[in-house]
């Protein structure tokens, strides 16, 4: 299949996705309340229900709007009575726009509207196909939107499916970045079960870390050689959670819980290829203390053993 074929069935398929979507916002703009006022003029009301005043300037660059037609819609809603537009006492030159009691009374229909219908709407779907159909909005807001500069970070035990997760995620990324074989990923499944088995073990502990509800990461603090030393598994850091501190925060948090349930030191084992992980390590204090060469994983591998006394 040429380039110009598979991008030619790509807009095929964006396309079929903007019928759907846009058949499903109509449903729920339909009926009286929405009826009553057009999408700029809803969209407006929104904007000053946030912001009382603003900026005349200000309301048209969040809204993508050009001064004429941003002139004409403010001018009807005035003569509706719902907005008031006003000179800056700061400065004369500055139009400022706010909304009259009259249009807080209609964005506030408006707003509990929308809420009942998108609620109705989620209804339909049972848990976890709500968390998918938010999870597929955030990655389209990811990838076209404007990208939050600090998303919210949350570092929680694992829930039913996580553990699951946790080595499916390890062979992909590990196989994909690095070439590691199965024998890696069923290795990762033995430390998976292990924990599980021993899941009530209070000096053990598993986090699973999420990035605006989305599973980026995870780590766990298991027993290690001997009754004083902990270990640190599982380090797993997704590509799009990288540069946002999730690494340093799941080893920050390991390495804190080792400490206050009465270990000596803890310790772990990584690779020499895996640069980003190894900097995550030595910052928090480890040192390497042995080393051997070994292939079981696929490539020839330098295997670290780290250490950090408490």
């Amino acid at each position: 299949m040429n380039d110009d074929t598979l991008l030619a069935e790509r807009v095929a398929a964006v396309r079929a996705f903007n019928r759907l979507y846009t058949g499903v916002i109509g449903v729920l703009d339909e009926g009286p309340a929405d009826a009553e006022y057009s999408l700029p003029e809803a969209r407006v009301l929104f904007e000053l229900a946030h912001q009382d005043p603003m900026p005349v300037t200000d309301l048209r660059k969040r809204l993508d709007l050009d001064a004429g037609y941003a002139s004409r819609l403010l001018a009807r809603l005035e003569s509706r009575g719902l907005v008031v537009r006003e000179r800056s006492a700061e400065d004369a030159r500055r139009q400022l726009v706010r909304p009259t009691p009259a249009g807080r009374d209609a964005f506030a229909l408006l707003n509990r509207r929308s809420t009942e219908q998108i609620g109705g709407l989620l209804r339909r779907f049972a848990d976890e196909d709500q968390q998918r159909l938010l999870a597929a909005m955030r990655t389209i807001e990811d990838l076209v939107g404007d990208r939050r500069r600090d998303p919210v970070l949350v570092l929680r035990p694992p829930r039913p499916g996580d553990l699951g997760w946790v080595v499916e995620r390890h062979g992909v990324l590990y196989g994909r970045e690095y070439g590691f074989t199965a024998r890696f990923e069923g290795l990762v499944a033995q430390v998976v079960a292990d924990f599980a088995g021993h899941h009530d073990d209070p000096r053990q502990a598993f986090w699973i870390a999420e990035l605006d509800g989305e599973r980026v990461g995870s780590i766990a603090c298991t027993r290690g050689p001997d009754a004083g030393t902990a270990k640190l598994r599982l380090l797993l850091l997704e590509p799009s959670a990288r540069g946002h501190g999730v690494g340093k925060r799941l080893v920050t948090e390991c390495v804190a819980f080792a400490r206050a349930h009465g270990y000596r030191a803890m310790e772990l084992s990584t690779v020499s290829i895996l640069t980003a992980a190894r900097s995550i390590y030595r910052a928090a204090g480890f040192e390497i203390v042995r080393t051997h060469e070994f292939d079981d994983w696929g490539p020839r591998l330098t295997d670290e053993t780290w250490r950090l006394e408490f």
